[in-house]
């Protein structure tokens, strides 16, 4: 029989998913003799055997992969044959400043849970794990992913865990959180002064503080979370107010999926989303009421399932269906990890912490995604998603993307990935400056990075900015809505000149004005502005993201002149005279009142015209609460109109306001606003297009968040044949700027040296 070795290299995120146990496996299936090992670099293998039978495990391996792994390149080369007597795994190394993937966390997979009713040592162990689940990315501090590099060092396995961790058939071979109740972390309740450390009485009694509406703290998988119960709206408006979140969102855990579908709609992509592996918060309409204030004024609500054991032992316990699940933090600061922070300032918002003595190195919030046309759409990009990287078809080697101010994640570029980092949050606070900075410093470490090259957005205000500009490299400043055209065409492989509609809230434009309703044609390289919304003026500068009605009284005095207040009281009726006298000031004198071409203050504007968000208490809650206002299988659309490359919505707001006078329903004028703004974009485009020959459209930034904004508007453009690119596993709000920010960089330094 003749035999045939070949040397195969693997790249993709491969390490602390069980790959080596799964390629040992597959070739002694296969009858291979060899070896597998496991670097910084990725996994190398060498094989043995008949040739037919290296060639299907080969071919075998891209198909078989664990569910959390997944393979950017994989090569093979012809080897000398060194005669293995076997199929080894081969000690992990550490060769050089290249790095492999890093996984992110997993959620505890269905054979643990299992084991957790089964294997006597592990019964009801609340940090059951295997290679094919569990932490990853919060314990890990440096590569390769080993015990000893992780916060699992503080543990020593037991005889009958390091057994399994040695058995190179067990589903625990090399699983570096590997632990049971006699060796590893623990739960500790923390209750009114006094501690308890067995996990029965932990489980019964959350379950009781819970039912009788009291909040706790528990510590999860990237930080702590704050929960209660859903259907109390007591608990939960005394929630809001310790926490000092007056209207943003609560998510919530349900118990299962088929509770979850008792209470939400759920089509079978959500579900999909909702089971998968990395168990993000899904936003899914309402079926069945839960608490008033756990989303005030939407028709949503974001949802995930049980991800960590202990979850499913607490639903056990448990009689209600769900829980609220929310960040465990004060409003704007990250995200509490360490039991130390958790005592001092949950203590004081809970009835409870409960804490456990593994320690979390790397602070992640729940992820938040959402379906639209049938596909996954990211909005916060952190558990179970970070650190996976974007492929590039480029260098992007010691490339720092510093990000935007709000919702931040920054990038770093290695070789031809671009690694973004998890949700950092906005930039506001030290607390937020310290955990941005704090992260930087974990990714450098961790992917070996040496940033030679900075980008940054073109705003000077920007912390971001700042803090850019305090390094002693090379930088360049990126146009914010360029960069968020070309996040969305790095993430989509798109390298070619594209039409760029990039809707947001706000973004520092070259002229000086603010940005936010734009469309370009651009590549990497650069982009040229082709149309906007109008200018208006913004009076109070960010201060109308807070009172929406200041927007709506920008527009109506800009449109139909100062008399328009005494043409249709009714608009103002609700708005203090003296407020509405000093906003009058500034529009007229232009004093603080800067320009915007912003979609998302014209999302304002139209929602405190409609009387459905006159103020806000969180960031996008009235374009939010427009969108879900609006009347589903509402038949019509406004008009608008074009002075040039300029985009008015005048007639748009004539029709509106001639409609509310009618006593049309808010709803339905809602609903024609949206189809408004589909039909600019599709209109604006064709334009463009017309003039250029180009066929490739890319959507991004925040105003594509909006549901009804982004089916509609990808539908009614492929029908018309154009080449859409929109987001999915990258935010199109700021969260993903930092991927653009990076691409700039590299294509223009690429450029550079050509």
């Amino acid at each position: 029989m003749s035999i045939t070795a070949k040397k195969i290299e693997i790249k993709g995120l491969v390490q602390g998913v069980g790959f080596r146990p799964f390629v040992y496996r597959l070739a002694v299936e296969h009858g291979l003799k060899g070896t597998v090992e496991n670097n910084n670099r990725g996994v190398f293998i060498h094989v043995e055997g008949e040739p037919g039978q290296v060639e299907k495990f080969i071919s075998s391996l891209p198909e078989r992969i664990p569910q959390a792994a997944s393979i950017s390149t994989l090569h093979d080369f012809p080897a000398e044959t060194e005669q293995f007597s076997d199929f080894s795994i081969k000690k992990s190394e550490s060769l050089s400043d290249e790095i492999t993937e890093v996984s992110p966390d997993i959620g505890v997979c269905k054979a643990c849970l299992e084991d957790m009713k089964t294997q006597p040592h592990r019964i009801n162990y609340p940090f059951i794990n295997c290679t094919n689940c569990g932490p990853r990315f919060t314990i890990i501090k440096d590569l390769p992913y080993d015990r000893h590099q992780t916060t699992m060092a503080v543990f020593e396995m037991c005889d009958t865990c390091r057994k399994e961790y040695t058995d190179i058939l067990d589903r625990r071979f090399h699983a570096q959180p590997i632990a049971c109740n006699h060796c590893g972390p623990w739960y500790t309740l923390h209750e009114n002064g006094k501690t308890d450390e067995n996990l029965e009485n932990i489980l019964t009694r959350t379950a009781q503080l819970l039912e009788s509406g009291k909040i706790l703290a528990i510590k999860g998988l990237g930080g702590y979370h704050l929960a209660c119960n859903p259907f109390a709206e007591k608990t939960v408006s005394e929630l809001r107010l310790r926490k000092n979140r007056e209207g943003k969102p609560f998510a919530l855990m349900m118990k299962d999926l088929e509770t979850a579908q008792e209470y939400l709609h759920i089509s079978p992509e959500e579900e999909k989303l909702l089971t998968g592996w990395r168990k993000p918060i899904v936003l899914l309409k309402v079926k069945k009421p839960f608490a008033p204030s756990i989303s005030i004024g939407l028709n949503t609500v974001g949802v995930m399932l049980p991800y960590m054991p202990f979850h499913y032992l607490l639903f056990e316990r448990l009689k209600l269906p769900a829980v609220v699940l929310t960040s465990g933090n004060l409003s704007d600061e990250p995200i509490v990890i360490d039991n130390r922070t958790a005592l001092e300032k949950l203590g004081g918002i809970s009835e409870g912490v409960i804490t456990y003595n593994r320690d979390i190195h790397n602070r992640t919030d729940d992820s938040v995604a959402f379906i639209a046309n049938g596909k996954e759409r990211v909005i916060r990009r952190s558990r179970s998603y970070a650190p996976s990287p974007v492929h590039l078809t480029f260098d992007a080697e010691g490339i720092f993307a510093a990000g935007a101010e709000l919702v931040n994640c920054f990038c770093i570029g290695k070789g031809r990935q671009a690694i973004m980092s998890q949700h950092i949050g906005d930039l506001k606070n030290l607390e937020t400056l310290e955990f941005y900075k704090e992260s930087i410093r974990r990714h450098e470490r961790l992917f070996r990075f040496q940033p030679t090259l900075a980008a940054m957005d073109m705003h000077p205000d920007y912390l971001s900015t700042n803090y850019v500009r305090q390094l002693d490299i090379p930088t360049v400043a990126i146009q914010h809505h360029h960069a968020h055209i070309a996040s969305c065409m790095a993430e989509n492989g798109v390298d070619t000149k594209v039409i760029g509609v990039s809707f947001d809230g706000t973004g520092y434009g070259t002229d000086g004005n603010i940005w936010g309703g734009e469309f370009m044609v651009c590549d990497f390289l650069d982009f040229e502005r082709k149309a906007h919304f109008e200018y208006i003026p913004q009076p109070g500068g960010d201060a109308v993201t807070k009172h929406p009605w200041r927007m709506m009284t920008a527009y109506l005095v800009h449109y139909f002149g100062e008399n328009v207040v005494a043409e249709y009281p009714e608009l103002f009726k609700d708005t203090d005279p003296k407020e509405l006298e000093i906003v009058l000031f500034m529009i007229k004198n232009k004093i603080n009142a800067p320009l915007t071409s912003s979609a998302g203050r014209l999302f304002d504007a139209v929602s405190s015209l409609l009387g459905i968000c006159r103020d806000t208490t969180y960031h996008a809650e009235a374009p939010m609460r427009l969108e879900a206002a609006a009347t589903p299988d509402t038949e019509g659309s406004y008009p608008f109109e074009f002075t040039g490359d300029i985009i008015s919505m005048k007639p748009a707001f004539e029709a509106m306001i001639d409609e509310l006078t009618k006593g049309k329903r808010p709803g339905n004028i809602a609903a024609r606003f949206h189809q408004a703004i589909v039909s600019v974009i599709l209109e604006t485009v064709t334009r463009i297009s017309h003039e250029t020959g180009i066929r490739e459209v890319v959507l991004s930034g925040g105003t594509f968040q909006n549901r009804i904004i982004l089916e509609q508007t990808e539908q009614r453009l492929v029908s018309e044949g154009f080449h859409v690119y929109s987001h999915s596993h990258i935010p199109s709000n700021d969260g993903g700027i930092a991927l653009g920010q990076l691409a700039i960089a590299a294509k223009r330094r690429e450029k550079r040296k050509m």
